[in-house]
């Protein structure tokens, strides 16, 4: 049976309780929640696309593009994150080495919450598969990756625990893809819907005057990452809520009589770190891959080596080092805004050298001076292409700023932008499908960066500098966004919990050295359950791994998450012995003359 024929809404007084009061005893919510009944679903994992349906690259449709259905809101979210996160590109092993697609139905609960102090709420959502095992009572709580919504975990979290019988529950962090027009009345509701509805997933504050976009992790002025372990334990606690909704017969369900266990991935896979410092024996297991994390004791901050990549990476990667990265030389030739960039950082004289030849040579020794790998350096290759660096700069200082949407670090804005790079007002298409389009950061979605201070013929850099100025300048916006940093600072995990982590060597964008590799060095010193596999030949992005100059070059790290959420599983529910921590020898995809190999169990070398 197709899903679209059992997309039902089924009403209780337990379940509109549970959704109506969507805080906690000691955290209330300032104002009620909207009452919410759970949606019986065919299939919580790909809502009845499988495999096919989301290799498909077209998405789904909407049957009216301006005002597309919940059901249509949620098909579509699937298949964005699904294709965002995860490799399925024939070949790659998805379904034949690891994970399943197989259809899971259940319950599917769905819910605000907000922690103390901040003016915005996070969504939470928990999927209770038919299949739960009562026996066993599990439930796994995750959190988006990036800044994605509700659905940003799904192939990591729902993908191994809903066939396994437990409950996922999930929480966007206070990021998400509520996305928001200035001046434009409609606010997402609770299924992704825009419309006038009372208690929205996210209000912006700022000027009505001029079309600029906001979302909820730049623009809730709560500076959300320095709370995304508590965001972790509200979905939990909603996570049991749910399941004492959903299975009366079986209730209470409490952290004592439950198994808990927390997975997540960059992002999301800090923030369940954060939740495993927190107090109380109400966590079992904690598996983090490809972490981004920052202790303040070891390893280097996101914004710091952010800011330092957005400028002298694209200088670097012309280092003859690289003229072998098909990435760093597209066509065979090295990148004319590259060769821009070299020259415009020595006329800033953030440079030295004459030449554009000794120009790289000075960024690629300032790259490695700071602690860049080559292999990171190669694979960051890809988020220079993308112009990610800029625009998680550009985002994350607004977040740490506690910016609103009119007032952003730097002179920067978001908006709906013509072809001439002009703002303009979204159109009614653009909006409605926002929520289940974006991947979270702008650009995307018809939005992108306004850039106040561009100029001259590399028009990014003022922007660039004045924003790897906002780290130590002494201003008053300086201030504001090193008290955001500073509150994202991680402590150490509960002890007694363990922890496994996991991050590829050649890391691109959350360099494994400043990040995941720092904080189980600095938690092993401590003395912390902590085991940390590092995987060779892996790069942040499983997702682009169909691309066959990265399919021969990289292996993906989704299989070492399922095979330690196995392992913790394991050893929470039978006291197995957790693998020790290991350099895992993985080996990319063959390729000759009939094409690329498909990937092997032995390639993954697990551990």
């Amino acid at each position: 049976m197709r899903q679209t024929s059992s997309f039902r809404l089924l009403l209780s007084a337990a379940t509109l309780a549970l959704v109506a009061c969507a805080g906690t005893p000691d955290r209330p919510m300032p104002e009620p929640m909207p009452p919410l009944a759970y949606l019986q679903h065919d299939d919580l994992l790909t809502a009845g696309l499988g495999l096919d349906g989301l290799r498909n690259p077209t998405p789904p449709p909407f049957a009216n593009p301006a005002a597309p259905s919940a059901e249509e809101l949620r098909r579509r979210a699937l298949w964005t994150n699904w294709r965002g996160i995860a490799d399925l590109a024939p070949g790659g092993g998805y379904g034949e080495l690891y994970g399943s697609l197989a259809p899971a139905p259940g319950r599917e609960f769905h819910a605000f919450r907000r922690v103390d102090g901040a003016q915005q709420p996070h969504r939470v959502m928990v999927q209770v598969p038919d299949a739960f095992d009562q026996g066993q009572r599990c439930l796994l709580v995750t959190a988006s990756s990036g800044s994605r919504g509700i659905y940003g975990a799904i192939a990591l979290a729902g993908a191994w625990g809903l066939p396994r019988g437990c409950a996922v529950a999930y929480t966007d962090k206070g990021a998400g893809t509520d996305w928001i027009e200035s001046g434009s009345a409609p606010r997402h509701d609770i299924d992704g819907r825009l419309g006038a509805t009372p208690v929205p997933a996210f209000s912006p504050a700022g000027a009505e005057a001029m079309p600029r976009v906001a979302y909820k992790h730049a623009h809730s002025q709560d500076n959300p990452e320095a709370d995304w372990g508590r965001h972790v334990r509200q979905a939990a606690e909603f996570g049991l809520e749910a399941l004492n909704a959903a299975l009366p017969q079986q209730a209470p369900f409490t952290f004592a009589n439950t198994r808990v266990m927390a997975a997540g991935l960059s992002n999301g896979a800090g923030a369940v770190l954060r939740a495993a410092e927190l107090e109380g024996d109400w966590l079992d297991g904690v598996v983090a891959i490809a972490p981004n994390i920052w202790t303040g004791a070891s390893g280097r901050q996101l914004f710091d080596y952010g800011t330092e990549a957005a400028l002298y990476m694209p200088c670097a990667l012309l280092h003859p080092r690289f003229d072998a990265v098909a990435l760093a030389r597209p066509g065979g030739a090295r990148p004319p805004a590259w060769l821009a960039r070299c020259a415009s950082l020595r006329a800033a004289g953030l440079l030295a050298g004459e030449t554009p030849e000794a120009q790289a040579q000075d960024a690629y020794a300032r790259m490695q001076a700071s602690g860049w790998s080559d292999a990171a350096l190669e694979a960051g290759a890809l988020s220079v292409s993308f112009d990610l660096w800029r625009a998680l700069g550009v985002g994350y200082a607004s977040a740490y700023a506690r910016s609103a949407a009119d007032a952003m670090p730097c002179g920067y804005a978001y908006a709906a932008l013509d072809a001439q790079g002009a703002a303009r007002a979204a159109t009614p298409e653009e909006r409605a499908a926002w929520w289940s389009d974006a991947s979270g950061i702008p650009p995307g979605g018809g939005v992108g960066i306004l850039d106040s201070l561009a100029a001259g013929g590399d028009p990014v850099l003022p922007g660039l500098i004045c924003l790897r100025d906002l780290r130590d300048s002494g201003s008053e916006g300086s201030l504001r966004l090193q008290a955001g940093i500073a509150a994202t600072r991680a402590a150490l995990p509960r002890a007694g919990l363990p922890v496994v982590v996991i991050h590829g060597a050649d890391d691109g964008l959350v360099p494994e050295a400043f990040s995941g590799g720092a904080y189980a060095a600095w938690a092993q010193a401590h003395r912390r359950d902590v085991r940390y596999w590092k995987v060779t030949n892996a790069q942040h992005f499983d997702a682009f791994l169909g691309l066959p100059p990265l399919a021969v070059r990289y292996v993906p790290l989704m299989p070492y998450a399922y095979r330690a959420l196995d392992a913790m599983w394991a050893h929470v529910v039978e006291g197995a012995a957790l693998p020790a921590s290991a350099v895992i020898q993985a080996r990319p995809r063959k390729a000759d003359a009939t094409g690329i190999a498909p990937l092997t169990r032995e390639d993954l070398a697990y551990p």
